[in-house]
């Protein structure tokens, strides 16, 4: 799993996934590799989604994992939703649990993580 990882000046960080694939084949390891990445400071976490072309069921769970994984005191946001993406969360509500933003903010990139 290819993640981007950077931090707003407003403390922000930013994990950017590099997959055009979200789902039950790479589930596991987008969790894991979140995780690691979400070991950084900065709050909120938010989640770019632009290179992303498909999300099943697992992916959204993987997403939902994320934000439990990193509880109500550090919130997850989603940005740069793709429209295949962007209607999953739509068509499950989703969309009302996050904060979705079109574009990620601007950044300073702190590592490669893979």
């Amino acid at each position: 799993m290819q993640l981007s990882i950077a931090q707003t000046d407003e403390g922000a960080l930013v994990i950017d996934v590099q997959e055009t694939r979200l789902d039950a084949a790479v589930a596991l390891s987008f969790k894991d590799a979140i995780r690691n990445a979400a070991e950084r400071a900065g709050s909120p976490v938010i989640l770019g989604l632009s290179r992303v072309d498909f999300m099943d069921s697992s992916g959204l769970g993987a997403i939902v994992g994320v934000m439990k994984l990193l509880g109500g005191d550090r919130p997850l946001e989603l940005a740069g939703l793709t429209p295949g993406v962007k209607k999953v969360f739509r068509l499950t509500r989703m969309d009302t649990v996050f904060r979705i933003h079109d574009s990620l903010p601007a950044t300073r990139a702190l590592s490669e993580a893979g």
